[in-house]
């Protein structure tokens, strides 16, 4: 296996003018200037301007632009779904939604249009609910968005990724339609710490470290890779993941991609097949937490796991990618088929280059900002990005062409 490691990106960062609803904050350069890129392998530079367009969000998880463009669907991780107005950043919040846990890394989370929106006009959430017992799980609902007057008319619960547990952290949560029109959702393994072949991951009796299919109303597809399989459970479509915070469908093959937190180190990018081991956690190509022992042994020793395409091994320092996206607009045609993925702890936006199976990092974005990477999208109507900051008091900013001369 080709193990492809993170290379540190020192110096290499876009500087660009910030306008909106708020002053510039001391790491975020307000001056006008726009500095050009050149990335770690492009042979041109690439000018960008970077501006806010709403401040103020508590915990953003999810931006998801409606077709039309005129209004963004947000998630705040405290409970909240906002509608956002692009052109003056006007928030309004959306009644209607389901009560969530929001402890830890649970609370409102993903979001997913209805292929045919807005006919139907329903949106799908995934989301973390405790039960009584204040054991908390991955859920999945829909609700019929009436956009006009910011509400659910209707919402229901469509899928519960048991078991329950005492966790509030590795929910997974991302939710996407494929090609086929069903449901992708990633959960996550919840935390558990038993590194060998029993773990939850492993154990297909469970919906724990997988990625479920479901059909739009919640059931279950006749084609899922295990429902002849007695002793697994008929939503699981992949396993053997830790905690996948970014999925995205690739625009020419429709296959699924996947963005995964490693423990220390070990972040992983994975081509999603259907009923497929990713290994977590008997093959790893990270270590545990302060000791830096490896996990398991490396993809490349078992021929039962499919291997990530891209990894950041031990002693890399990581990456921890949360949202992804496939850049498919006009406004950056050089970045046409490049993969985006936000940064957590490393506080910057990714570019991949994709050449089928070969994935190459070409160029940081936001790396002087101080800003973790929650969420990117491409806006439909411009073909900009969009990148929603994860923090209390957040902002979505927009990745715009610089305008030289």
């Amino acid at each position: 296996m080709d193990r492809r490691t993170f290379l540190a990106a020192s110096g290499l960062t876009v500087a660009g003018t910030l306008a909106g609803c708020s002053a510039p904050s001391d790491n975020q350069q307000g001056d006008g200037d726009t500095a050009t890129d050149s990335g770690q392998t492009d042979d041109s530079a690439t000018a960008v301007t970077v501006e806010t367009v709403v401040d103020g969000l508590e915990s953003p998880w999810s931006v998801t632009p409606l077709p039309d463009g005129s209004q963004w669907l947000v998630t705040e991780r405290v409970g909240r779904v906002v509608l956002v107005d692009p052109a003056d950043g006007t928030v309004t919040p959306v009644t209607g939604a389901p009560s969530v846990y929001a402890s830890g890394q649970g609370g409102m989370l993903d979001t997913a249009l209805h292929p045919d929106f807005p006919d139907p006009a329903l949106v799908y959430l995934t989301y973390s609910k405790a039960n009584d017992s204040g054991e908390s799980a991955t859920h999945l609902g829909r609700g019929r968005l009436n956009a006009a007057d910011a509400q659910f008319d209707s919402f229901e619960q469509l899928h519960v990724a048991e078991p329950f547990v005492d966790s509030d952290g590795h929910f997974g949560s991302r939710v996407v339609f494929g090609p086929d029109e069903l449901v992708y959702m990633t959960v996550g393994d919840r935390q558990f710490k038993d590194f060998g072949s029993d773990h939850v991951a492993q154990d297909r009796t469970n919906e724990l470290g997988t990625t479920l299919r479901l059909t739009p109303s919640g059931g279950i597809p006749d084609a899922n890779p295990f429902t002849d399989d007695p002793d697994a459970v008929d939503s699981i479509f992949s396993y053997g993941h830790r905690n996948a915070q970014g999925m995205t469908v690739h625009p020419d093959t429709g296959a699924i991609w996947q963005t995964e937190f490693g423990e220390q180190d070990g972040d992983e990018i994975n081509i999603v097949e259907r009923g497929a081991n990713y290994g977590w956690p008997v093959a790893d190509e990270g270590c545990t937490y302060g000791s830096g022992d490896p996990i398991g042994v490396s993809h490349a020793d078992r021929d039962d796991v499919v291997a990530p395409v891209y990894s950041w091994d031990c002693g890399s320092g990581g990456f921890p990618p949360s949202g992804a996206t496939f850049y498919t607009g006009d406004a950056f045609p050089e970045w046409t088929g490049d993969l985006l993925v936000g940064g957590l702890a490393s506080q910057y936006l990714a570019r991949f280059t994709v050449d089928g199976r070969t994935v190459e990092e070409a160029m940081p974005l936001l790396a002087d900002r101080g800003w973790r990477i929650r969420d990117v999208v491409v806006e439909p109507e411009t073909g900009n990005v969009l990148a929603a900051i994860d923090s209390p008091d957040a902002p979505i900013v927009r990745l715009r062409p610089a305008r030289i001369g």
